[in-house]
Parts: structure tokens; C-alpha cells; sequence
């Protein structure tokens, strides 16, 4: 017979026993912040590396033979960067010009004196104006449709300053010249009638000196038929624009250089597999314009492809009158963003600055045999000194080579490792100056990266980044009502367990249940909306796509849309819904919960919030009425019908009989 062990003995086991378990508890808590702290070091380790835009070797021309890199033929041939002028061209981009009749009386005279004087003064060789060129908005901004008098106010300005007679003008369209268009041949499309060029998608234009050909490809990706707003704001290129696209990067082989332009960042675009970045990996550059500085975020936005490609975006001259010079310089391509009526403007041509260095495709070995820096200076007054220094220490003054170029003898021997920094400092007879100041290295396989948040801005396709959130949140959202519906919730004491038996009980009203359910399901595949997307056109919008008069417009952003709504709207009523459920389930009316002792506030807060939610949804119904008119407003289940929906489903929440909760160790009961 065993006796029993002493009451210490058996209390100091429990003891042992206890500290045993919590230990265990600490090892694999320790075990799973470990095992998340390792997956979260792997994630960033990629995505680092996908955005690190700095060259390296594996990004070598080996797969592309006929062009030769720094140190190959053509990189440490003659003809090197000298005193004299001679092999080199300028040229100018201006982008989201916006001619409006409405807003900003100042853009209209403004842009018809760059065109006048501005041009006058750098006499370019040819100008890019890359889409935009006109507003297309209403006097309320809300709604799109194109105005002739905006295109003809544009045609006047180009006829008045005879800029047509100086230079090569090229404008191209951007998402609002094609808002409200529904095909080319629309009377509405007035790109055709008052443009420069009136040349509609891609083209190879190839522009011919006598030290050689040079190509500038437009890629073209605005939509036709082109919807009101918002629904353009992404382009789209099809497998047969992209074929006709590498066509143009074939042929642009045999040119000195190749660069790119188009309206969209690489980002905006959608287009099929391996994608458009892939398809000008041979270009030294892609300009492009669309995302206007980010509302000021972003003053600069530039970046490289994985291919080495430059990704060089421009701001507005809409808002912040910006524009930029160019110059192909032996083969080499600078450039300076500068801003309307800030003179001098500054561009150093040799040495070219480190980051924007393209060792797949430029000559560099050029810079380490050159003999002379090399500076471009406009004024509007005479150039009366050009003063550099290189790390600090004065160089000497530039002295002109004839038009607006100024050179400086140097030794770049002196430069041949790491990284230095170029001044430039140059004054004119009105008592003007400016100062450029960029780093430039000598040394191989030495660039400097481009920032991690640019790059993410122009190297993400953000419409698979919105379709997976979309498609993420709606999986959550849906799969969130199904569970809770069928799974047994054990009921207790803390946040997390009220959480979900409040969950529970939503989901087990059937009056909730399926209204929540068909609501997220039509936000998933149902239509948003259907109505007149293009004027005279009636469509359907969807998540996944537009259909406009039997044509189809792959989603981009839709997703974003979507993904705003799921956030703002369906997520968040669903959660009212239970948190207001669960009150009703522990017999409080909606005027007696404000009644809880020290919970008033708290609860005040939720009510607001739900509030302004609906509020945001009110604003978004007049926007589709603003834009799309009132067949889309009555027809929108997304929209119109969600709101009243809404506001049915929180009256019967405080306002229907109690939900019946049994007690703690049973389930809850469905209405």
C-alpha cells in the first residue's frame, strides 16, 4: 500500500510542474518569433534585392552582342569628348501640360512663352511633349469630356509661336486626351485634328545627324475606346502593340542610341508577359511623365530596370511648370529637370553623372579618354562665366566652344577610382546664376543605386500588387462569414473570445449573414456599376475589368478601387455590425449602451467612425453620379444600393429583436 506524499511534497511538484509549462510556453513562443523573424529577414533580403538598382556585372550585355559596353570597341573608340562642338544634340521634354478652360489663367500664357521664348533660347534639336496636353475635366474637376475649345487654345499656342518651324515638336497622348473617346474616329477625338504630330500609337522615329542615327520610340499605351475617368488611369498594350514594339527595338539596333518615351510610367502599364520594360531592354532610357511628382511626394522620380534601362519621369508643367533638357553626347545621354523661367539652366554633359551611368549601352570608356568637361548653359542673357571645381577644388573657368557649349581642359586621370563630385557654377549679364553640382566615377561597375521608395514606385506592376490585396482581402472578408457560421465558437471572458462569438452571431442571423455575404460576393465578380462609361456608350464596370460596347478593358484600377472599398467600407461595416450585435446581445438598446459607466466616449468614437464611413460612401455615390450620370447611379449594387443596404442592416441591428446567446459553455442559436 502506497502512502500519500506529504501536502509540501505534493505542493512543490505542482510548482515544478507549472514552471515546466510556462517554460515550454517560452521555448516555442521563442521558437515562433524566431522562425517569423527568419521569414521576415528572407522577405526583405528580396525585395531589397529586387529594387537594388545599382548595375552590377550579372546585368551584362552578354545577351545582347550587338552592343558594346564600356570597355568594348565602341566604348574606347574615337571619337572622344573634346574642346570643339561636335557630336552632340539637345533636345527637350515637357509633360502633363493640362490646357484648361477652367482652372489656372496662368498655364495657357505661360506655356505659349516657353514655347515662344524658352525654345528660342536652347534652340533643341526636336521636342517630346509626352501626353496630356490638354485638361479633358469639368469645371468641377469631378467629371471628364473633352472640350475642343482646350485643343484649340493648344493648336493656337504651336501656330502663334511657330515653334512648328524651329524645331521637331512631337506630342503624344496621354490618359486625358483620351478621356470620353470611344474610337479614333470619334468627332470627340480631337488629338487627330489639332496635334503636331497626329500620329495615334506606337511609332520609331528615327532622327539623323551626320555623326550618326539616333531612335526615339514611343510606346503608346492609352486606351481605346478610352472611358471616363478614373478607369484610364492605367495604359494597356496588347500582344500585338508589343510585337509591333519589339519590331521598333529591333530596328533601333542599328542606331548610335535608342530612348524611349511614352505618357505612362512602366508601372501604370499593363501588358502581357515578359512585359514592357522587357521589350525596351536595349534603350538607354524611357521618359515618360503621368504621375505629377505625386501631388509634391515625389519631386523626383527616376530609377533603373532590372535590364539597366533608365526610368526617368518628369514632373507637371500643369502645376509646377517643369521641363527638361537633354543632351546625347558622343552617346552618352544627361540630362537636367528644370523648372520655367529659372535661368541660367545648367546641363554637364562630360563627365556624366554616376547614377544615370548605362554601362550595357553607353561608350563610358569615352569619359576616362576624354580631354575637356563639357557644359551646355542657356540664358536669356549672355553667359558672362562658367566657373568648376571638382572635390572641392577650383578647376578653372570654361571658355566656349560655340553655341551653348562651354569646355574645360581636365585629366580624368587624376579621377580614376571612387566616387567625386562635379560644380558647375555658371552667371549671366542679368546678374543670374546657378550651381549643378553631381557625382561622376570613373571606375567600372561603380553606380550608385536609386532610392528604395522611387524604385518601388516605378518598377512595382501595382495592378497584380492591387489584385492580389483585392483578391486577399475578399478570401479574408468571405471566408471570415463562412466560418464563423459553421464553426462552434467557445464563449469567454476576453477580447479575443467577444470578438468571436460577436462574429458568430452575425453570421448565424440569416437577415446579416446573407446580405453581407451577397454584397461582398457582387463587390467580388458582380457588376459595380452599369452605365454610360463612354458618352452615347453604355458598359459595365467589375472588378476584373470594363466593358464598353462589346469591347473589354483588362482591370487595373478596378483592384485599386476595390481594394479602397473592401478597406473603407465592407470590412468596416461588418465589423460594426458585430460590435453592434454584441451589444444588443448583452440587452443593451441603442440609447441605453451610451449609458455604460466609462464607456460613453469609447462608444461616441465607434458611432463617428461608422459615420464618416458612410459618409465616404455618400461622397462616392455623387462621384458616380458626377461621372457616369444617373443610369449608373440608380444601377450601382457596389454603390447606391450598398448604402441603402447598409443603413437597413444598422437600423435592424439596434432596432430587431436581441440575438438569443445561451450561456457560456452552449452556441448561439440562429434568427
Amino acid at each position: 500500500m502506497r502512502l500519500p506524499w506529504p501536502r509540501w511534497q505534493r505542493q512543490k511538484l505542482r510548482r515544478q510542474l507549472g514552471l515546466s509549462r510556462r517554460y515550454r510556453r517560452m521555448l516555442k513562443l521563442f521558437g515562433a518569433l524566431v522562425l517569423l523573424g527568419l521569414a521576415l529577414a528572407c522577405i526583405a533580403s528580396w525585395v531589397l534585392d529586387s529594387y537594388d538598382t545599382a548595375w552590377h556585372p550579372k546585368r551584362s550585355v552578354h545577351q545582347q552582342p550587338t552592343v558594346g559596353d564600356g570597355d568594348g570597341s565602341k566604348g574606347s573608340s574615337p571619337p572622344f569628348p573634346g574642346g570643339e562642338l561636335g557630336n552632340i544634340f539637345w533636345f527637350i521634354q515637357v509633360s502633363d501640360i493640362h490646357i484648361s478652360r477652367f482652372h489656372d489663367p496662368r498655364r495657357i500664357p505661360d506655356f505659349e512663352k516657353f514655347c515662344t521664348d524658352t525654345i528660342e533660347v536652347i534652340k533643341p534639336d526636336l521636342v517630346l511633349a509626352t501626353g496630356d496636353l490638354t485638361d479633358a475635366k469639368t469645371e468641377s474637376k469631378v467629371g471628364s469630356l473633352q472640350h475642343e475649345v482646350e485643343w484649340q487654345a493648344y493648336h493656337n499656342i504651336l501656330k502663334r509661336s511657330r515653334v512648328m518651324e524651329r524645331t521637331r515638336w512631337i506630342d503624344i497622348r496621354g490618359n486625358h486626351d483620351a478621356f470620353n473617346i470611344f474610337s479614333l474616329d470619334s468627332v470627340n477625338n480631337y488629338y487627330g485634328k489639332y496635334s503636331a504630330n497626329q500620329k495615334v500609337g506606337s511609332f520609331h522615329y528615327v532622327h539623323k545627324t551626320p555623326f550618326g542615327n539616333y531612335s526615339f520610340v514611343c510606346a503608346d499605351a492609352t486606351l481605346t475606346p478610352g472611358p471616363k475617368r478614373p478607369y484610364n488611369f492605367f495604359g494597356i498594350l496588347n500582344q500585338t502593340q508589343m510585337d509591333l514594339l519589339d519590331t521598333f527595338r529591333v530596328e533601333s539596333l542599328k542606331s548610335n542610341q535608342s530612348i524611349w518615351f511614352g505618357h505612362y510610367t512602366t508601372s501604370t502599364v499593363v501588358s502581357p508577359s515578359p512585359g514592357v520594360r522587357d521589350v525596351m531592354r536595349s534603350a538607354v532610357a524611357y521618359l515618360c511623365g503621368h504621375l505629377h511628382t505625386l501631388g509634391g511626394l515625389m519631386p523626383v522620380l527616376h530609377s533603373r530596370h532590372p535590364q539597366g534601362t533608365l526610368e526617368l519621369e518628369l514632373g507637371d508643367w500643369m502645376e509646377n511648370r517643369r521641363y527638361r533638357v537633354l543632351a546625347v553626347d558622343h552617346d552618352l545621354l544627361s540630362f537636367s529637370d528644370l523648372r520655367f523661367e529659372q535661368w541660367p539652366a545648367v546641363l554637364i554633359t562630360n563627365p556624366k553623372d554616376a547614377q544615370y551611368l548605362h554601362p550595357g549601352v553607353e561608350p563610358l570608356g569615352r569619359i576616362r579618354r576624354s580631354t575637356h568637361i563639357r557644359i551646355l548653359a542657356f540664358s536669356e542673357a549672355p553667359i558672362t562665366a562658367v566657373h568648376v571645381s571638382v572635390d572641392g577644388e577650383p578647376l578653372g573657368t570654361g571658355h566656349s566652344a560655340g553655341g551653348p557649349l562651354y569646355v574645360l581642359l581636365w585629366d580624368p586621370s587624376l579621377y580614376l577610382t571612387g566616387l567625386h563630385t562635379i560644380r558647375v557654377k555658371v552667371k549671366d549679364s542679368a546678374g543670374r546664376s546657378s550651381v549643378r553640382e553631381q557625382h561622376f566615377t570613373l571606375e567600372e561597375n561603380l553606380t550608385p543605386s536609386f532610392g528604395f521608395v522611387q524604385s518601388f514606385i516605378l518598377l512595382t506592376d501595382h495592378y497584380v500588387l492591387a489584385r492580389l490585396a483585392f483578391i486577399f482581402m475578399m478570401l479574408l472578408n468571405v471566408g471570415v462569414l463562412l466560418a464563423f457560421r459553421f464553426l462552434r465558437v467557445p464563449a469567454g471572458r476576453g477580447l479575443t473570445s467577444q470578438a468571436c462569438m460577436s462574429l458568430h452571431l452575425v453570421s448565424t442571423m440569416d437577415t446579416f449573414y446573407y446580405s453581407l455575404l451577397l454584397f461582398n460576393l457582387c463587390t467580388a465578380v458582380g457588376p459595380w456599376f452599369i452605365g454610360e462609361l463612354i458618352e452615347g456608350h453604355s458598359g459595365a464596370c467589375f472588378a476584373f475589368g470594363v466593358f464598353v460596347d462589346g469591347h473589354f478593358l483588362e482591370g487595373s484600377l478596378t483592384y485599386v478601387v476595390g481594394v479602397v472599398q473592401m478597406l473603407f467600407f465592407n470590412m468596416p461595416l461588418t465589423c460594426y455590425l458585430c460590435w453592434s450585435i454584441h451589444h444588443r446581445g448583452r440587452g443593451n438598446t441603442f440609447q441605453s449602451h451610451f449609458l455604460r459607466p466609462g464607456c460613453r466616449w469609447r462608444t461616441l468614437a465607434v458611432h463617428l467612425f461608422m459615420l464618416l464611413l458612410l459618409t465616404w460612401q455618400v461622397k462616392s455615390c455623387y462621384f458616380l453620379l458626377e461621372t457616369y450620370g444617373l443610369m449608373a447611379f440608380f444601377l450601382s449594387p457596389v454603390r447606391t444600393w450598398a448604402l441603402g443596404l447598409s443603413l437597413l442592416l444598422v437600423y435592424r441591428a439596434w432596432t430587431g429583436p436581441a440575438p438569443p446567446v445561451h450561456d457560456n459553455s452552449k452556441s448561439v442559436s440562429p434568427s
